[in-house]
């Protein structure tokens, strides 16, 4: 696959060559100074020792720390200690030794030829997807085996028989290397293969099973028991879905608790900050996020994520994805400052099948 060029800025000019040091200002233990910069999506340089140096790792709403080897490093603010050297001020055009790079990858001749007036820029059910879709298809041909894909999954993908059979088989055939959920998604699809319901209802016929609404509790019961979700799955000789296929694949995931848990069960990790810490870990090596149909995990995902990432010294795109049959949803990541977002707005359920299908 080609990558749009990153274009490296030059600090050869004004004002880049007589600005001073960046300024820094020593934290408190877990709180920062006043006037701390903020870090964006874009790749950001600083100006230490006379060099412009280039924030690694990044992540939007964070803190940068100069450590002491004269190295910026993205900090969440709830890890700053005492005495760590922050980056303050609140300019980023290089005047005051911070830059943030915004147009950072070579435009193509189709977006830099467009009008300043144009009709239908936004993502809605009106809006074309079929070149989008083949360009998720290109991506996720080529991160299979060159990058590192996340999708971040919210319940709705495994009740219906066929998304959740299309979401299994996507893992199988290596487009998944780490997965985000909630305990939702998780209960749902072991219910599913423990009684073929989501919530009490078939996932393919959709008939309402009588007590049916037993079943993600007796669900998560029955996991609690066993100790382990793969425990369960042997237990019970359970071989179909997301959860199962993740574990035959050697894959990692997350999930992360919240207040409207059941159970849980007994991977969720209920601690917020150790789940952030958990994701934190697998958005650092992203190169394309799918989100699925979970608004606050989809936001959550996106403002851990850059808009570019380093692969064998070479910075391209990270390639995010918003997914749901909500305008709202879609465009809310959007609006929470991930500018680099591509949306579908589209049922959840077709979208699986048919990118499965695609992509076999």
């Amino acid at each position: 696959m080609q990558f749009p060029q990153f274009i490296a800025p030059s600090f050869d000019f004004e004002p880049f060559l007589s600005a001073p040091d960046v300024k820094t200002e020593p934290a408190g233990d877990g709180f920062l100074p006043e006037q701390f910069y903020a870090t964006t999506i874009y790749p950001e340089y600083f100006k230490i020792g006379g060099e412009w140096k280039m924030l690694r790792q990044s992540r939007m709403d964070c803190a940068v720390v100069i450590d002491k080897n004269g190295v910026p490093v993205v900090t969440e603010p709830r890890r700053v200690k005492a005495g760590d050297r922050v980056v303050v001020g609140r300019t980023d055009d290089g005047t005051g030794g911070v830059y943030v790079h915004a147009n950072c990858f070579a435009q193509t001749e189709e977006s830099s030829s467009a009008s300043s007036f144009a009709f239908r820029t936004g993502q809605s059910r009106e809006t074309s997807f079929s070149r989008d879709y083949d360009q998720l298809y290109e991506v996720l041909r080529n991160d299979r085996d060159h990058g590192y894909i996340v999708w971040v999954l919210g319940p709705a993908c495994v009740f219906d028989n066929d998304s959740r059979t299309a979401m299994a088989n996507l893992i199988r055939k290596g487009y998944c290397d780490c997965l985000f959920a909630g305990n939702a998604l998780a209960t749902h699809d072991l219910e599913a293969a423990l009684f073929h319901t989501g919530l009490g209802q078939d996932i393919y016929t959709k008939k309402l099973i009588e007590n049916g609404h037993y079943h993600h509790l007796h669900t998560i019961n029955l996991v609690r028991k066993a100790g382990s979700i793969e425990n369960f799955l042997q237990t019970h000789d359970l071989h179909t879905g997301v959860m199962h296929a993740l574990l035959e694949c050697k894959k990692p995931f997350v999930l992360a608790g919240s207040i409207r848990d059941d159970g849980p069960l007994p991977e969720v990790i209920p601690n917020v900050y150790e789940a952030q810490n958990a994701m934190r870990e697998h958005t650092r090596k992203a190169t394309a996020v799918i989100c699925l149909a979970t608004q606050l995990h989809t936001i959550a995902t996106g403002n851990m994520t850059p808009s570019y990432c380093e692969q064998d010294g070479v910075i391209r795109p990270v390639y995010i994805y918003s997914v749901d049959i909500s305008e709202f949803a879609v465009n809310k990541l959007h609006d929470r400052g991930s500018l680099s977002v591509k949306g579908f707005v589209t049922n959840i359920q077709d979208f699986l099948v048919h990118l499965e299908r695609n992509l076999s």
